[in-house]
């Protein structure tokens, strides 16, 4: 069979061209994904028996309402070359809502490299779970264009586990404790140790009262963040913080529908901001 008919290609040929560009594609995403797995089951608490991967995503940086250069060296350390990953092992019947807000603000600040996997401990995972860092990116095979790896792992844990810097960090454990370590690479933690101090006082409220407290603890979350929010716009204050992401994210898991006047309008303001569409879409 020619190549060319009446000066053009042959079906056949561009076929054959398509199907082998394809493969090449295919390829280049099993070596992505073998890398991120390479580099995950290092962990101590990560085993060889990964399965199912899944969901590599990319997003563009785009304007958010946070400010201030987004320079992961000044926060992170030297980038010697390899892809920084983060790697969460999260237990699928207690979804980290924060982890899915603040995932989506790191993509509106960094080239982010997502990933999700399956471990062998759970027997299933559902499908929304799977797909909860976005959709799969036509250059994730490129690892060298992104800046941040970040892997989930559903596994059968009873804590949420990050490590970062594989090689030489210990892990952080718990969804409050790796929620601060994600904000603070928005760069956008505040300075000032007396307005950090209550950030991180709301955020333990949230997670340990109105995430996991009886009705009485809630009930009198609620008061106070009622209280709160009759003096300030946001829960810790004039500006959007940890505190109310942690807050926001809590009360979808546990709280009824009733809540204070005050508390009801900055649930509003929440929403209106759009970052927590994964929230409630993974509640």
């Amino acid at each position: 069979m020619s190549m060319y008919q009446n000066g053009e290609v042959d079906p056949a040929v561009k076929a054959l061209e398509a199907r082998q560009d394809e493969i090449l594609r295919k390829l280049y995403e099993l070596k992505a994904a073998v890398e991120g797995l390479s580099k995950t089951v290092t962990t101590p608490d990560a085993d060889l028996d990964l399965t199912v991967s899944s969901s590599l995503s990319f997003q563009s940086p785009t304007t958010t309402a946070f400010k201030g250069p987004a320079d992961l060296e000044s926060l992170l350390g030297k980038d010697l070359g390899a892809l920084r990953d983060i790697v969460i092992n999260a237990n699928p019947a207690e979804p980290p809502l924060t982890l899915f807000v603040l995932h989506g603000l790191l993509c509106q600040r960094y080239r982010i490299l997502s990933s999700v996997h399956v471990h062998s401990s759970v027997a299933s995972v559902p499908p929304q779970l799977l797909s909860c860092l976005g959709p799969r990116h036509v250059e994730s095979y490129a690892r060298q264009l992104f800046q941040l790896g970040f892997t989930l792992i559903w596994k059968n844990v009873p804590k949420l586990q990050m490590k970062f810097n594989i090689q030489n960090m210990c892990p952080i454990e718990g969804e409050a404790n790796v929620a601060r370590f994600l904000f603070k690479l928005l760069n956008v933690y505040p300075s000032d140790p007396a307005q950090a101090t209550l950030v991180d006082s709301w955020v333990d409220t949230a997670f340990f009262q109105l995430a996991e407290g009886g009705a009485k603890e809630r009930a009198a979350v609620l008061r106070a963040l009622n209280s709160a929010l009759g003096q300030t716009l946001w829960v810790a204050g004039s500006d959007f913080s940890l505190a109310d992401i942690a807050c926001f994210c809590c009360m979808q898991k546990n709280v009824s529908s009733s809540v204070p006047a005050n508390v009801q309008r900055w649930l509003k303001s929440c929403e209106n901001l759009g970052h927590f569409s994964p929230a409630k879409l993974h509640q």
